[in-house]
């Protein structure tokens, strides 16, 4: 299973990123393999509007099911849950560790978004 999650840094040992559309980079990581893809967010992460929508679009793009994060807004969350895929707020540490702790039956999913929207 492909899953996204949040990261500040580009490879399994980097810190999560608590925030999804803002996020340094999104690692779409392999649950089976470990094997994974490092997503430059850096378009996003300055963005004046939309930038959980569009990294939505991106994560959804590349098969992600699972979004591993800290916070979800409500849009992104809305987004996110069109493209079919599950949602797990709240996350931290390692990126390898959510990954373990996922693959491990730690994390209840969302059902809807733990963060406001910005105006």
């Amino acid at each position: 299973m492909k899953i996204a999650v949040t990261s500040k840094g580009k490879d399994l040992d980097s810190e999560v990123d608590p925030r999804f559309g803002r996020a340094a980079y999104i690692l779409i990581v392999d649950t089976d393999s470990f094997e994974f893809e490092a997503l430059d967010n850096s378009e996003n992460v300055n963005a004046f509007k939309g930038a959980g929508i569009q990294a939505a679009v991106m994560v959804s793009n590349k098969g992600a099911e699972v979004l591993l994060t800290g916070f979800c807004g409500p849009n992104a969350f809305k987004t996110v849950n069109a493209a079919k895929i599950k949602v797990v707020n709240d996350v931290s540490g390692t990126v390898r560790d959510v990954v373990n702790a996922f693959k491990d039956g730690k994390y209840k999913f969302a059902d809807q978004a733990n963060v406001e929207g910005h105006s």
